[in-house]
């Protein structure tokens, strides 16, 4: 038996509230009606994350993310163009694997997330 069950991922970020509906825009969920507290906010109800917080810390990221999120997409470029409208940065190329294609992207604040484009999908 686990010690423990999955909860929530948490960004750590000098904009919760920007970050916070950048990202419900980009992966659906909703924003807690009525927030506790102005430094940390959550997205409810997100398709299979549960819960993503975004909680405010003093220091700007500096470093590559140690852990970031991949989220499938239909059509990577699509997806491309609709987050940088929204405040996405395009990292690179797509890069082809033997069962994926990935683009690297960040948000607003420079997390770093992946679109992917799974083969399978593709070739059935």
């Amino acid at each position: 038996m686990p010690i423990a069950a999955p909860l929530a991922v948490t960004f750590d970020c000098r904009h919760p509230a920007a970050l916070a509906d950048f990202w419900s825009r980009l992966v659906g969920g909703s924003l807690e009606a009525e927030p506790h507290e102005e430094d940390y906010i959550v997205i409810e109800n997100v398709p299979v994350f549960g819960y993503l917080g975004f909680q405010q810390v003093p220091e700007d990221k500096v470093v590559k993310n140690r852990v970031h999120l991949d989220l499938d997409v239909a059509d990577i470029e699509a997806a491309v163009v609709a987050s940088t409208a929204m405040g996405a940065v395009r990292v690179g190329i797509p890069v082809e694997e033997p069962w994926n294609w990935f683009q690297v992207m960040r948000d607003p604040e420079g997390n770093e997330f992946c679109f992917i484009r799974r083969k399978e999908v593709v070739d059935p």
